[in-house]
Formats: C-alpha cells, structure tokens, sequence
C-alpha cells in the first residue's frame, strides 16, 4: 500500500521511538529484570546465641530454597522482592521480604525464631480392643461387699514382706551401698593378708599347747 510521504516520515519517527524506549536501560528494568543477591543470615533461638538447625528457607513463588547448617547459618540466590519463608519444628513460621531496591549484590541479616509450643491431645490406652469389649468387662467386675476385706488382703505381712523382697535397692540405698564398699577398700588397701602358718604368735601358742598336752601325758602315767 502506498502512503503519502508526510504520512510515511510520521510511522517511520514513530517506530523509531518504540524501538529506542524498548531497548534503553530502564525500559528493560521495567519489562521485569531483577537483580540477583546472594542472600545469607544466622537463625537463632529467641534472644540466644544458639543457632537453629535444619531449618527451610523457602521461596513459595519459584519452589526452591535451602536448609541451614548445624550452626543455623544459609545462603542461597534470591531476587529483589522476593518472599522469604522460613520454618523449623518447634518454631514459629517467619516471612520476609528481600528489599525490592537494594543495590547491593549481598544481604545478610540475624533472624529470630520463636519457640511454639504444641500441646497433643489427651491419648488414653485401653486393654481392649473396643469400647463394647470394655463396658463388657467391667459390667463382668465383682467387687467385693466388705471393704475390710480388701485392707486385710492389701495389708498382709506376707503379702508385703514378699513385694519388698523383690524391690530394687533405691537410690539412696544404692550409694550407701556402694560407699561402704569404697571405705572397705581405702581400709584393707593397706592391711596385710593374715596367714596363720607364717604368724610366729601363731607358732608360739601351737608349740606351748603341745607342751602343756606332753606334761598331762607324763603326770598321768606317773600316777
């Protein structure tokens, strides 16, 4: 199709400005390219010092992240704006957001975690396998008449000296125990071993013995 020559210098000035606007600098900035940071940081408990482990740094928009070290310490690459999630059991679940104009190529920052606590429900144990089969048992359950007779039977002195018998040393009874066996140590470390045949008292009293027998032998065969 054949245009008039003013109308053909104005659509030739007019794609020349497109072309300029989506080539320059910030044109391309504003089509949506960002700045790649290397984010990195520290995870602690509360107000402590102590480094929080294994926790997942995540960004939710692209599905990616990392975990922090044994020291509670990440680095990952991030995007200007980016969302940050950050969890670990026993911890509150944090967000932040990479600031959208920084100008550096690094951000590093303390992050503080709080401790959430879970309380599980009450879990109760039955020994049997439905609750039909419980209401069965206790309706079967004869209880006795006479009170009485469920303290005597408790109250047994067989009965309680056998289950003493058969208790474990407590702890206090355990390190009398075994202090008595270290001062039986320290005692006898020193102490020589008592051997009849090599204790001269011992010889003087066998040989003196054996004199006071010879003498009765000749008295009575004097008589």
């Amino acid at each position: 199709m054949n245009y008039p020559k003013h109308l053909s210098s104005f659509l030739g000035f007019i794609l020349l400005t497109i072309f300029s606007y989506f080539s320059s600098p910030a044109s391309l900035n504003a089509q949506g390219e960002q700045q790649v940071i290397i984010f990195s940081g520290l995870l602690v408990q509360g107000d402590s010092a102590y480094g929080v482990p294994n926790a997942h740094i995540y960004i939710p928009k692209v599905g990616r992240g990392t975990i922090s070290d044994a020291w509670g310490s990440f680095r990952m690459p991030v995007l200007a704006g980016d969302t940050i999630e950050i969890s670990s059991v026993g911890y509150r679940t944090k967000r932040l957001i990479i600031p959208p104009n920084i100008k550096n190529k690094s951000y590093s920052i303390l992050i503080n975690l709080e401790e959430e606590a879970v309380y599980l429900p009450e879990v109760i144990v039955f020994p049997y396998a439905t609750p039909e089969e419980f209401k069965e048992a206790v309706l079967a359950v004869e209880l006795p008449e006479d009170q009485s007779e469920i303290l005597r039977k408790n109250l047994n002195s067989n009965k309680i000296r056998a289950m003493a018998s058969t208790l474990p040393m407590s702890g206090n009874m355990s390190h009398r125990h075994f202090m008595n066996q270290q001062i039986s140590a320290i005692a006898n470390k020193n102490s020589a071993t008592s051997i009849p045949l090599l204790n001269p008292f011992a010889w003087y009293k066998f040989i003196q013995s054996l004199k006071k027998k010879k003498k009765k032998k000749k008295a009575a065969a004097d008589n």
